[in-house]
């Protein structure tokens, strides 16, 4: 019998309501949430409801310190991703942290030094590099004598198309204005510190990174390795839409992202070898069993070709990543998506960066 582990979440919003808590309720006999935290009393009882045996504060420091919980997920505002899983840490806590990790590298140091000190296992939640149609491409493409060219492609519009006709959230509509303040100061000083400049423009750009393009830019470095450099990278008068070039030596990753107002999720990565090409398609994660598709185009013959398009499963993608999750905490090993891992990222997100300066 599986060992079922305690959850304690910090952060009730939309993300936990709609993704991760469907996702635990599919696996009780792996995890029971047994403490809730929120700093909207709102938002908190509208989840407890829910949950009536689970634990209600909005003290952190409460949520991660009681023995009630085995594991913290985080999924508050980025700004506090890296305060709250440093507590969580601390206090012998697994994590899973929510995209991003952090904002800057030095909470990405504090937190490596952290996991190593206290032997817990932390987990960033990039649910799509967990896929089997992902892991399928990623098998694939390292049979690939040599690639040509690559894609990653990532088009979207606003997540409140997906959520308001499908999903009911309860909103933190009794949060105090001077809280808000005071987040948002707090998240301009961490972006301050990351980048070096106080830029607005910077600064949306540099979020839209840690955002939307962190599951992508991942996904990349799983699929076809840690690009040399950035080639070079431009921003449209719309600074939610941004194309980079990477240096992968032998072939160019041609990196293209956006944020509009079409109800629609266009994202799929793409592999072009000599005789073949190998795609991962991805849909809206806030409509739940979502089929992630693999497709593969070869030669047939001299003047042929056939393709293959197909998923391995209508399972969630995000119980999918609680379930390794759960073989990792028992088993005692690391996830792919660790600490050391999300780091390549900001690192990428640096040279983004500088290439737009």
């Amino acid at each position: 019998m599986s060992e079922c582990l305690k959850v304690g979440i910090a952060g009730c919003g939309e993300v936990a309501q709609i993704l991760h808590l469907p996702s635990l309720a599919y696996l009780p006999d792996l995890y029971r949430v047994t403490a809730l935290c929120d700093v909207s009393r709102a938002v908190l009882d509208a989840v407890g409801s829910r949950l009536p045996w689970a634990r209600r504060t909005t003290d952190v420091d409460e949520l991660v310190s009681g023995n009630d919980v085995d594991i913290v997920l985080v999924a508050s505002p980025n700004v506090f991703h890296a305060d709250t899983a440093l507590k969580a840490i601390a206090a012998g806590k697994h994590v899973l942290i929510e995209k991003p990790m952090c904002i800057t590298e030095a909470e990405a140091e504090a937190l490596a030094v952290a996991e190593k000190e206290k032997g817990v296992v932390v987990m960033v939640g990039y649910m799509r590099r967990y896929a089997p149609a992902f892991e399928r491409a990623v098998r694939e493409v390292a049979t690939m004598e040599a690639i040509n060219f690559a894609r990653v492609h990532t088009v979207i519009g606003p997540n409140a198309a997906f959520i308001e006709p499908s999903s009911k959230v309860a909103r933190g509509t009794d949060i105090p204005k001077t809280k808000i303040e005071s987040a948002d100061k707090a998240l301009a000083k961490k972006l301050s510190e990351a980048l070096g400049t106080d830029d607005p423009l910077a600064h949306k750009t540099y979020s839209l990174l840690l955002g939307l393009s962190s599951h992508d830019i991942s996904a990349m470095r799983e699929l076809i390795g840690q690009p040399k450099r950035v080639l070079h990278a431009t921003r449209a008068a719309n600074p939610t839409f941004l194309t980079v070039a990477f240096d992968y030596g032998d072939f160019v990753c041609q990196f293209e992202t956006g944020i509009d107002q079409i109800a629609r999720f266009d994202s799929y990565l793409a592999v072009y070898a000599q005789d073949r090409v190998v795609e991962v398609k991805y849909d809206t994660p806030y409509i739940r069993n979502q089929r992630t598709a693999f497709a593969l185009t070869a030669a047939e013959g001299r003047h042929g070709l056939y393709r293959t398009t197909g998923h391995d499963t209508l399972e969630d993608n995000f119980v999918i990543e609680w379930r390794r999750l759960h073989d990792h905490i028992v088993n005692g090993s690391r996830p792919k998506s660790n600490i050391d891992d999300a780091r390549q990222d900001l690192r990428i997100f640096r040279d983004i960066m500088a290439a737009l300066a």
